[in-house]
């Protein structure tokens, strides 16, 4: 007998239980860790073009997914919603180096890199960031397009369009999003206060990363939330957690590629991965949520035939849609 699938109100509590169920475990075992090993580096360029290579953990996936896995199983994908959503989610991520990178990132291993510096507010970055962000936005998309469309495409609303267009408008306040937002922000003010080794000033990346990945969630969640395949979103979330676990805990951190000013963090720092702030853990998560509910929430649009003013903000003379 079928078993019956959860509503989307569950289904978004479901993956965030999943997340806690790795995560509460991980950070027990983590915080057990009250000696960390020493890393030495032995060389005075242990790693030539690191952080350039390591941008095919981005690239690869990119490459097979959307030129081999999407056109050999013939999955159309809407190609308009995509790189509108893509035209969203690039200048975001890019102007977060721009203005805050001399505030929240330092760059200490430029042997790591092409040499090629990029401008940003207060100095230059390398020029591998801005590709970082260009080709992680991507990557989070396509995995995401992939496993909805193709591999756990049963799990889709069955009449998209239609749904689409019984929607009344996208722009719809959340609350609980605002509230969550306050919440997490709050509570990493005062670990920094009362926690922190650099209780001085705010836990501004923490900020940042919370009000990007919420404020989609915000204004558009009520309606997204019925369009996102959950389950396609569950198993993205944590192969980009596992590709940024990697990336940054074995390899960026250590070397040098990139690091993270510490005043600027809230102060929890994990030992056993070369002091990794949570908020490196945190950026992934917030990236992934606030790039999926932008994709469905452009998607429902374009379905829908509507104008932008109509879709975002509804036409008074139709009566209120019964999606939630």
């Amino acid at each position: 007998m079928p078993v019956k699938s959860p509503d989307s109100r569950t289904s978004a509590w479901l993956v965030m239980a999943m997340l806690a169920i790795v995560a509460f475990p991980a950070g027990v075992t983590l915080h057990m860790v009250r000696v960390p090993a020493v890393f030495q580096i032995v060389g005075e360029n242990p790693t030539p073009y690191g952080y350039t290579w390591s941008l095919l953990l981005f690239v690869v996936p990119i490459v097979v997914i959307g030129g081999w896995f999407l056109p050999s199983e013939e999955v159309r994908i809407p190609k308009r919603a995509f790189w509108r959503t893509i035209g969203i989610l690039v200048p975001i991520g890019c102007g977060l180096d721009f203005f805050f990178a001399h505030k929240f990132f330092v760059f200490t291993n430029s042997a790591a890199t092409l040499g090629i510096a990029a401008p940003a507010l207060g100095g230059t970055v390398p020029s591998e960031e801005y590709v970082f962000y260009f080709t992680g936005f991507l990557a989070v998309l396509l995995i995401y397009i992939w496993l909805s469309e193709y591999w756990l495409s049963a799990y889709n609303v069955p009449d998209f369009a239609n749904e689409a267009r019984r929607a009344s408008r996208l722009l719809k306040f959340h609350l609980e999003s605002l509230l969550v937002a306050v919440l997490l922000i709050g509570v990493a003010f005062l670990y920094k206060k009362m926690r922190s080794p650099f209780p001085e000033g705010f836990p501004g990346y923490f900020t940042v990363l919370v009000l990007g990945g919420l404020a989609p969630s915000m204004s558009f969640f009520p309606i997204a939330r019925r369009f996102i395949n959950w389950r396609a979103f569950s198993l993205t979330i944590f192969m980009i957690l596992l590709i940024s676990m990697f990336w940054e805990a074995t390899l960026a951190v250590p070397y040098g590629w990139w690091g993270y000013q510490k005043r600027a963090m809230m102060g929890l720092f994990i030992g056993a991965w070369s002091g990794l702030p949570i908020e490196a853990v945190a950026v992934w998560i917030a990236v992934s949520y606030g790039a999926v509910i932008i994709y469905e929430t452009v998607k429902i649009w374009q379905a829908s035939g509507k104008g932008a003013r109509h879709a975002f903000l509804g036409d008074r003379s139709e009566p209120a849609s019964r999606i939630q």
